[in-house]
């Protein structure tokens, strides 16, 4: 356990925040006993406390008056409502703030929170609960380079983080944060065609998971561009590109692209209503 680990605080008990604790207390990044969790829900809170063995109250002030890194972790809707509430705590404990709210913009925060408060937005994916995070971040003005050294350090302890400007964050949403829900329907359909050709089910998700698996290994350790990959299971006549030609035929790509466009507005649309 490092010296510095944090005191942390997620306001909201959800998926993604137990998804994150869960991950770095089992890293070895943060405490259980230096973790609080409030949210409304007791089976959010007892969810929380289960994987995690950290603490959950339903008391949003409790968990910032303990906190000296606090994770705002609540739907983008109740963002504004809870913003007040604890606008004079986080004043007061003065912690690092950071959000990984969809569509909720930094100067969004700053107008509730002071414009000296030291934020950091991230858009997370759920992933980090096997350390397989992609995630994107951007620091706020007041946020200091020890700041954004403990976030990126947090955030490559579960996966791999890209700092980048506050303005493609909402492509990050549309695209690792949706993400994985794209890939499980891939995988899905995958796997009913396994089954559709003869396999048994669980033989042929496993197969369809491991081969989804290897090919994202593929493009991230060789570096080489994903057609190129693709073009080297291709052989001529072969049954490879028999197969692309189907989905070619069916507008998969365009069908991705367009997935992610439309999440990506979407998270845009969120933190407007906001």
């Amino acid at each position: 356990m490092p010296d510095d680990a944090p005191r942390i605080g997620f306001l909201g008990a959800g998926r993604m925040a137990t998804a994150l604790a869960r991950a770095w207390c089992r890293a070895g990044r943060i405490l259980p006993e230096q973790t609080l969790a409030s949210d409304p829900l007791p089976a959010a809170r007892e969810a929380f406390v289960h994987q995690t063995a950290a603490r959950a109250t339903a008391d949003n002030l409790e968990v910032v008056q303990q906190a000296n890194l606090l994770i705002l972790a609540v739907k983008p809707q109740t963002m504004p409502e809870l913003l007040r509430e604890i606008r004079d705590a986080v004043a007061r404990q003065q912690p690092l703030v950071v959000s990984i709210a969809a569509g909720i913009t930094l100067g969004q925060l700053a107008a509730e929170l002071g414009e000296s408060t030291r934020l950091i937005r991230v858009m997370p994916n759920t992933p980090c609960l096997v350390e397989a995070s992609a995630s994107g971040y951007t620091p706020g003005p007041h946020a200091t380079a020890e700041d954004v050294a403990l976030v990126q350090r947090l955030l490559d302890q579960v996966g791999r983080a890209f700092r980048l400007p506050e303005s493609l964050l909402d492509a990050v949403t549309g695209l690792s944060g949706s993400g994985p829900a794209f890939v499980y329907l891939m995988i899905e359909a995958m796997a009913d065609g396994g089954v559709r050709v003869g396999l048994p089910r669980d033989v042929s998700q496993a197969l369809a998971a491991q081969t989804v698996l290897g090919a994202a290994k593929m493009v991230l350790e060789t570096g080489q561009h994903p057609g190129v990959l693709k073009d080297m299971v291709a052989s001529p006549a072969g049954t490879t590109i028999a197969g692309l030609h189907e989905l070619e035929r069916a507008g998969v790509r365009g069908a991705f692209i367009n997935a992610i466009e439309a999440a990506t507005r979407r998270a845009a649309e969120l933190g407007k209503k906001a």
